[in-house]
């Protein structure tokens, strides 16, 4: 089967890349063909993260593993694309460069059959040019915790019982 995937940066503006795999194809071929596609060099750290509908994360499946113990994590290279994007899960996230957190959102959009003369991985369609730097990440609180002050970061010292100056 062909996978079409459309992924997208998640950044302010429209940027994406439609693009065609083979669902036996593994997560490290898809990285490769992402990468290929919005114009980086690929050596990068990088990882995939299941994610539900609502894209939380879940499972992270890296490049390389860096745990302690090998052998304790799934890795891309091992991982076919048929195992953790499917209809009833067709959503994934994907980190690239964990210096700079360059993140998009993989989401599968059709299932086809392969096309006699087509090869795969193929890009279909290019649309917006990828920034010089990341976007700018915004993390916010859940809903009902309490916003933190960088000003105060641990409220007025006014109320607590010690000497600010004892150094």
């Amino acid at each position: 089967m062909i996978y079409k995937i459309r992924i997208i940066l998640d950044a302010q503006e429209d940027i994406f890349r439609d693009l065609e795999i083979e669902s036996d194809s593994s997560l490290e071929e898809l990285h490769n063909t992402i990468t290929q596609a919005f114009g980086f060099l690929g050596e990068e750290m990088a990882s995939f993260y299941t994610c539900d509908e609502n894209w939380v994360q879940d499972e992270e499946i890296p490049l390389y593993d860096l745990r302690e113990n090998e052998g304790e994590t799934r890795l891309m290279r091992n991982t076919p694309l048929k195992e953790v994007l499917y209809e009833e899960s067709p959503k994934m996230l994907y980190v690239y460069d964990f210096l700079n957190m360059w993140t998009f959102f993989v989401e599968l959009a059709d299932v086809a059959q392969p096309e006699d003369g087509r090869s795969y991985p193929n890009l279909l369609f290019s649309f917006g040019e990828l920034p010089e730097s990341p976007p700018e990440k915004r993390f916010e609180a859940d809903p009902g915790e309490e916003d933190f002050d960088l000003d105060e970061p641990f409220g007025n010292y006014d109320d607590m019982d010690f000497d600010e100056n004892w150094n």
